[in-house]
């Protein structure tokens, strides 16, 4: 850089030597006049002529100098001059772009690494005055300000988090920049892991809040609406950083819901914001049901949105598409907000808010606010039925009591209520109430002058049905059928399909019972399924098909026999014409066949051909995705419901349902056909296995992947049918292996990657019905692939549990959160037991060669013997030793010392399914444990002794446990006689039969009793036969019983034992274990033994 040669002052001070910069500026902050009034006019000088490297200077001496009042100096020199209010001394405008990137580079490594908080603090306004002047303008002016900022704000150093909160609060005013540093602030909120730093940044919330109030303020509404979407992404996932000040925050929301003056799109996020801060269950656990107040104005609010509906003359005229006329979007979403609300609240938050509000909506004289109430009661039945439910009575009667409103749409809405509560209250309202409910809707289905009411209380008899027992339903038969057969003749067409869908469920739950009808109702359904041709009545044939297969299976193949042929016919004919892609008859006629085929069992085989080209056609649908990113603008319709959108980490991915659907219920519905037809479905199990098994990953769609897991061992389970009997086009048991080697390896896959819990117990259920089928053919290499995947199941259920326990220590955590968690506890013991099932298969199968796995798997199972366990977990842990003493004898010996303790202790549990388990295994060890087992006789015994003699064994919850009590000392009175007082514990065993209970090891202990009066067992017919009459009762109450208590062979056993006591005994000993017996037990002897 040249300077002027006339000022060679200012050439130093801009020169490489920084000191006489320095001196500049010790003498522009000096107490003398004269000093100062010179500095300053060499500064202003220099600042006029080479501002470029005045500036640059002063922020390389900030940078660099280890002066602490040179960098103050600097600092404040700086800001006055890159400061917009200083409008005269504002020089940033006028330095090249080479200066200002370079100043900007070294003002934020100055901010970066300033020890002196004082300074940091100075540097920290000027850094941000300047971003106000630049982003104001133009928010990429200063392109990696807020990145760096956002990066110090998830930093492990206090003193850059700090810093850079600081320069956010300061650019707070610049609206753009404020969303922009809400989103940071957002961003390292969810960074904060332990409660004390959330705490440590509580001055940030009100910060936040400031962005949305000010937007608001001032009339920006878009901005705002992008505020509150941050916001609920912060209720959603850290909702404990808002605790501290949640009521003030939800306050608010609550405040903006209600403001009139505000757009819709505002008011829905506020609620949404509230609604979700609710959800946040598993991070909050019961923070929102402390706050009864909000509960109680939020659930006003929402009740306030569902009084925004017409009176639309669409509605009235019934014509189906038209079901939502009148309905507004305030509406839906008070409807979706009450459901959500309800669930994630329960209902013992919700239920008492709702019975102080809805009743004054019941009484009130606009139609609008009855019409609300009852909406409210179906949408809330859902979240609250176990409170609702106690207080059924009082529900039915405020719904019951607006059957007769003189109002269409409210007595639309009272039967609609009925519907739900009948969905989410059965089966409790089915069977207390079914005297108040089905007369009132049959009631309903009388008001003709109102088509859309008949045909809304015909689909309620369908959810009333759904969850009914036919008992409940067969003195209401010939009531509801003929009512049904009248509005099936109607001229509406949703009345029609209302009466369909009815008569179809009711057929469906009453089973046999509904052929008193068959003959009354068929000529209908069948005139409709040949004569409802043209488009509008698509949807009507659809449902005369689903009605007819539904009412076939009811009746049974018999009675449905004649006219099967016919209706085939007909949906053959169907399905060979041209079937526009909106026709909802294809989906109908997948279930129909499939339902013809459950009723005509392997007579449908003829049909099978023509029915499975579509069906697996339906089944590949490739699912109709379409994926965007999450911040693109490109807006998938919110209303659109034939779309579903889910969101995976930076993509929202939109799908269409209706392939979907379709695609699922044609999986379920080939599983179906493998599972009815047996060996017959052979020809099609390669097909069928190359489209589903790629579907056990499907995860667009829960129905599928079921459908996929549950037909996994029906494929199998079909080609070893059909090798066994000949009917497998020449295969053999190679066929078997090789599609065991496609199937077992790709669900153990599956298993591995299964997020939902439900699932995965499903895919441990079908691998353990695949092993039984197919077990045999396993290699080594796969037993090990099932044996890891089982331990990795365990861990990750560990961990889920482990997570819940933490949950409740949460300070909200409350009774309500205990009730959930069990009950997400208790899918997890589901999945433990299809564990437990599993091993248990391998076991059986593969014996000694399965116990090197056992040996890896001991470190899991060990633990499940804990106290601090579940009573289902110790179960299951009982149960595989069990198996492994049981299947593996002597190779297992070596394990009692490790697991027989925990039996033996296990026999005195409090649980009777663990006691049952427990005192099983005692008997197995007693059996097959010889030596091993000896010293532990006396401990068994008198173990045994205390179950068997408990005041309630042989209650219907203990005779298990008791039964298999008996089994065990059996065994020990067997095999270990000589270890035992035989002439009082063999008596005492014989003392306890017969058993009743456990009918398999009843079986298994009358077979031991046979051998031992065979053999004259001298302890247990006593001396001077003082046992016989005993004996002899037993087998009386055992032959009695058929071969309920004994297999057929042990049944002529004890038949041929009696005959040879009446030829042997003495006539008196005779007479008087004959005169022991009842009457009835008499004559039933007599006459088995004179037969």
């Amino acid at each position: 850089m040249s300077t002027d040669p006339n000022h060679p002052e200012m050439a130093l001070i801009l020169g490489p030597d920084s000191s006489h910069l320095e001196s500049l500026i010790t003498n522009l902050m000096s107490s003398s006049n004269d000093l100062r009034s010179q500095a300053e006019n060499i500064f202003n000088l220099c600042k006029q002529t080479y501002p470029d490297s005045l500036i640059l200077k002063l922020a390389q001496l900030l940078h660099t100098s280890p002066n602490p009042e040179t960098r103050t100096m600097s600092t404040i020199l700086l800001r006055r001059h890159l400061t917009r209010h200083h409008d005269d001394s504002f020089i940033y405008p006028h330095l090249t772009a080479s200066t200002q990137s370079t100043l900007r580079s070294l003002l934020l490594s100055s901010l970066h690494q300033e020890p002196v908080k004082s300074i940091a603090k100075k540097l920290c306004d000027t850094v941000s005055e300047l971003a106000s002047a630049l982003l104001s303008e133009d928010l990429a002016s200063w392109p990696d300000l807020l990145p760096l900022l956002f990066q110090w704000v998830t930093s492990p150093d206090a003193r850059l988090q700090e810093i850079s909160l600081l320069v956010f609060a300061q650019l707070a005013h610049y609206i753009d920049v404020r969303i922009a540093a809400l989103a940071a602030s957002i961003n390292f909120v969810q960074c904060l892991s332990n409660p004390s730093d959330r705490d440590r940044f509580q001055d940030l919330l009100p910060l936040m809040m400031q962005t949305l109030t000010e937007a608001l303020n001032s009339g920006q509404e878009a901005i705002a609406q992008d505020a509150l979407e941050l916001l609920i992404e912060l209720a959603g996932t850290e909702p404990r950083f808002l605790r501290r000040q949640i009521v003030d925050v939800v306050g608010a929301m609550l405040q903006i819901s209600e403001a009139e003056s505000l757009e819709e799109g505002t008011r829905h996020l506020a609620i949404e914001f509230v609604v979700t801060l609710a959800e946040a269950r598993e991070r909050a656990p019961g923070m929102m049901r402390k706050l009864p107040q909000f509960v109680k104005k939020l659930f006003g609010v929402l009740m306030n949105l569902l009084l925004d509906i017409e009176d639309d003359a669409a509605w009235h005229a019934a014509v189906s598409e038209d079901e939502d006329a009148g309905e507004t979007s305030n509406y839906g979403f008070g409807q979706e907000c009450l459901d959500r609300l309800s669930i994630s609240l329960g209902g013992n938050t919700i239920v008492p808010v709702a019975s102080e509000l809805l009743p004054t909506y019941l009484s009130a004289p606009e139609w609008q606010k009855r019409h609300a109430a009852l909406v409210a009661f179906a949408q809330i039945a859902e979240g609250c039925s176990k409170v609702m439910t106690k207080n059924l009575e009082h529900v039915l009667s405020m719904v019951l009591n607006s059957f007769p409103d003189p109002n269409p749409r409210v007595r639309w809405a009272a039967i609609n209520a009925i519907g739900q509560l009948s969905t989410d209250l059965g089966p409790n309202l089915q069977i207390n109430y079914h005297h108040l409910v089905l007369p009132a809707l049959a009631g309903a289905m009388d008001d003709f002058q109102n088509p859309r009411v008949q045909a809304h209380a015909a689909s309620a008899v369908l959810n009333f049905t759904e969850n009914c027992n036919p008992d409940i339903l067969i003195p209401y038969l010939d009531g509801i059928v003929s009512k049904l057969l009248v509005l099936l003749q109607g001229g509406n067409q949703m009345v029609q399909e209302g009466a369909l869908t009815a008569l179809a469920s009711v057929a469906d739950s009453s089973q046999e019972k509904f052929q008193k009808y068959y003959d009354a109702v068929t000529p209908y359904l069948k005139a409709i399924l040949l004569n409802a041709n043209d488009k509008s009545n698509r949807m009507l044939r659809a449902k005369a098909m689903e009605c007819i297969s539904l009412v076939g299976m009811a009746v049974g193949k018999e009675k449905f026999r004649d006219d099967a042929k016919q209706v085939m016919d007909v949906l053959m004919s169907l399905q060979q014409s041209q079937l526009d892609a909106d026709d909802p008859t294809a989906s109908y006629m997948l279930q129909a066949w499939a339902r013809l085929c459950k009723c005509l069992g392997q007579d449908f085989l003829p049909y099978m051909g023509f029915v499975m080209p579509p069906l697996l056609q339906s089944a590949q649908l490739k699912p109709d995705v379409t994926i965007t990113s999450t911040d693109s603008d490109a807006e998938f319709d919110e209303e659109d419901d034939s779309i579903e959108t889910i969101t995976l980490g930076d993509k929202r991915i939109g799908i269409k349902t209706s392939v979907l659907e379709e695609k699922a219920t044609a999986c379920n519905m080939l599983c179906c056909y493998a599972d009815e037809l047996k060996e017959g479905f052979f020809p099609w199990i390669d097909q069928v296995a190359f489209t589903l098994v790629p579907l056990l990953k499907f995860y667009f769609h829960e129905e599928v992947r079921k459908a996929a897991v549950s037909a996994m061992p029906e494929l199998l389970t079909s080609a070893k049918l059909a090798i066994e009997k000949g009917q497998s086009q020449g295969r053999d048991a190679t066929y078997l292996k090789q599609l065991s080697d496609y199937i077992i390896p790709n669900l153990v896959e599956a298993l591995h990657k299964e997020p939902e819990v439900e699932i995965c117990a499903s895919m441990l259920d079908a691998l353990n019905e695949c092993i039984q089928v197919s077990g045999a053919h396993l290699d080594e290499k796969q037993v090990r692939s099932i044996v890891d995947e089982i331990k990795q199941v365990i861990t990750a259920s560990s961990s889920r549990k482990h997570e819940r326990a933490e949950r409740a220590k949460e300070e909200d955590f409350d009774a309500e959160e205990r009730e959930l968690l069990k009950e997400e506890n208790e899918q997890e013991e589901e999945l433990f037991d299809q564990i437990g099932d599993c091993l248990g298969t391998l076991i059986k199968t593969f014996r000694a060669s399965f116990l090197p796995f056992f040996e890896e798997l001991s470190s899991y199972l060990t633990p499940m013997f804990g106290k601090d366990k579940t009573s289902e977990e110790r179960r299951i842990a009982i149960c595989i030793f069990d198996d492994i003493a049981e299947h593996c004898r002597e190779a297992a010996l070596k394990y009692y010392d490790s697991f027989l303790p925990f039996l033996l202790e296990a026999c005195n549990d409090e649980c009777s399914d663990v006691r049952q388990a427990a005192v099983y295994g005692v008997g197995v060890c007693a059996e097959f444990g010889g030596s091993v087992f000896k010293p532990l006789v006396g401990e068994a015994l008198s173990r045994l002794n205390a179950v068997i003699t408990h005041p309630n064994a042989r209650d219907s919850d203990n005779v298990m446990a008791y039964d298999n009590a008996v089994s065990a000392l059996g065994k020990i009175c067997q095999f270990h006689r000589d270890s035992i007082n035989a002439a009082q514990v063999v008596p005492a065993w014989l003392s306890c039969l017969p058993i009743k209970g456990d009918l398999i090891e009843a079986k298994v202990v009358h077979d031991l009793l046979c051998s031992m009066v065979e053999r004259s067992d001298r302890e247990l017919i006593g001396q001077n036969n003082q046992y016989l009459p005993k004996i002899v009762t037993i087998f009386a109450e055992i032959l009695c019983a058929g071969t309920d208590l004994a297999t057929e062979q042990t049944v002529s056993r004890m038949i041929n034992l009696l005959r040879q006591l009446q030829q042997t005994l003495p006539p008196s000993t005779l007479a008087s274990t004959w005169s022991s017996l009842h009457p009835q037990q008499q004559l039933a002897l007599q006459s088995i033994l004179s037969s």
